[in-house]
This record gives structure tokens, C-alpha cells and sequence, in this order.
């Protein structure tokens, strides 16, 4: 996708956003907009970040005016920064570029990496996967898919009582286990999801790496690709994370 298209798809999912109200990128918000897709933006990642701006907006009560583009630069940052956390492109892109002596990391473009935000309670992390996967066997979930879902629900009310408690050591192996039901549900999503999804969402993920896949290495890209490409399934089929550091990741 050129530069041009790119600010056109944005101008076009922000009018959608303000309801329909004819919100124009030009000037300094084109520069700003055509700067994102330099930087590597996916662009539906910045659309996750305009989404976020307006609907924070919008829970405010009624808006008398349209949100502008300007106003949405934080959130579609925001959203970037959690997007490469979650792929890894910026630690393999610094590795590459040879980021190795100790300073303080940075992401692409010179922008600051994440730093973690304050750990929320496991018990209370487990309490939302919980009620995140009884949603989905609400739905119309295949018998398999509803068993997958079933046992996950069982295991993590088994462990939500140590979680409530659980310090040093004790939280560690919950969390690591934590790390292994998030694989095995991601394992059993790709095996059970539409061949046509899953083929989408790999197409979908090359698109996303794309500014990117030069300066990776092959492992580096590869590993990238499988994660991008699991962000986008989970998000597709609506699946919380269960890894506790990586749950605000969109």
C-alpha cells in the first residue's frame, strides 16, 4: 500500500468513526498520517488507535464536534507500541541493528519501548479469562471448540485460588503455566478455526510485516510472522490472552 492510499484509508475510517462527519487530513495531519506509515503503522493497527481516541470520547456522553486526526496521534502510538510488543519486531529489529550495549532500549523510528505498567492482581487477571472464555461456549461454538474452552474454564478455577496468594516462586509457575494454556489455546485455535481464516490471517500478517521483513533476520522474521499471525487469529476469534503481561496487548 502507497503512502497516498494509506492516508486515504485513514481519512476514510475516521469519517466512519465520526459518524459519517467529513473530516479532512491535510497539512500538517497529512505529514503527521503519512509519518505513521513510514514508521511501519499497520494500518489497522492505527484504526485500533482511532477506535480507542473515539470511544473514550464517546463514553464521555454525546460529542458536539467530530474528533480530528490530530487528537488520535497518542492512541495510534499507543497501539503501535503494544503491536510490536506483542510481534517482537522491535527487539529483533534492534538486535539487528546491533542495539546491544546496555542503553536503554528503543523501538523503531527512535521511539522508546514500552515500559511495563503496574502488575495487576493474577487472581483478578484470571477472573476476566475466565469470564472472557465462558462468553465465547455462550456462543455457537462447535462441540470440539466448547471442550477446548471447557477445560481451559476448569484449569484456571483450579488455580485461581493459589493465584490469590501466590508470591516469588509460587506465582512464577503459575504464570509459566499460564504461558502453556495460551499455547495450547492458540495450538488448538489454528487446528480448529477455517482453513479460509487461517489463510487469511497469515496473508494478513505478511502485509503488517512487511516494512519490516528486510531488516530481520530469517528466524527473527519467521518468529515475528507466527506471533503476528496469532495476534490476529485471537483477535478474529475474540480469545484473551492468558499470558498476564501481554493482556493489554489489542
Amino acid at each position: 500500500m502507497d503512502t497516498d492510499e494509506y492516508c486515504r484509508e485513514i481519512e476514510a475510517h475516521l469519517c466512519r468513526r465520526n459518524g459519517g462527519h467529513l473530516v479532512r487530513i491535510t497539512g500538517p495531519a497529512f505529514e503527521m498520517v503519512r509519518n505513521w506509515g513510514a514508521m511501519g503503522i499497520p494500518l489497522k493497527v492505527a484504526m485500533q488507535g482511532i477506535d480507542r481516541r473515539v470511544e473514550r470520547a464517546e463514553a464521555k456522553g454525546a460529542r458536539r464536534r467530530p474528533i480530528r486526526i490530530e487528537f488520535c496521534e497518542a492512541d495510534v502510538l499507543d497501539a503501535f507500541d503494544a503491536w510490536r510488543r506483542a510481534v517482537g519486531v522491535h527487539r529483533a529489529d534492534d538486535e539487528s541493528a546491533g542495539h546491544t550495549d546496555g542503553s536503554p532500549e528503543t523501538g523503531l523510528a527512535g521511539a522508546p519501548a514500552h515500559r511495563g505498567r503496574g502488575r495487576e492482581s493474577l487472581s483478578t487477571h484470571i477472573d476476566r479469562v475466565i469470564v472472557r472464555l465462558t462468553s465465547l461456549r455462550a456462543g455457537e461454538a462447535s462441540e470440539e471448540w466448547d471442550t477446548v474452552l471447557e477445560g481451559l474454564v476448569r484449569r484456571l478455577d483450579q488455580l485461581h485460588p493459589s493465584a490469590r496468594r501466590a508470591r516469588g516462586e509460587a506465582r512464577d509457575r503459575i504464570l509459566k503455566e499460564l504461558e502453556e494454556l495460551d499455547r495450547q489455546l492458540m495450538e488448538r485455535a489454528r487446528a480448529l478455526a477455517p482453513p479460509a481464516v487461517v489463510a487469511e490471517t497469515a496473508r494478513e500478517a505478511d502485509q503488517e510485516l512487511e516494512p519490516f521483513a528486510a531488516r530481520l533476520s530469517p528466524a527473527a522474521l519467521a518468529a515475528a510472522r507466527q506471533r503476528c499471525t496469532d495476534r490476529i487469529l485471537r483477535y478474529r476469534l475474540r480469545l484473551p490472552t492468558l499470558v498476564a503481561d501481554q493482556a493489554d496487548v489489542p
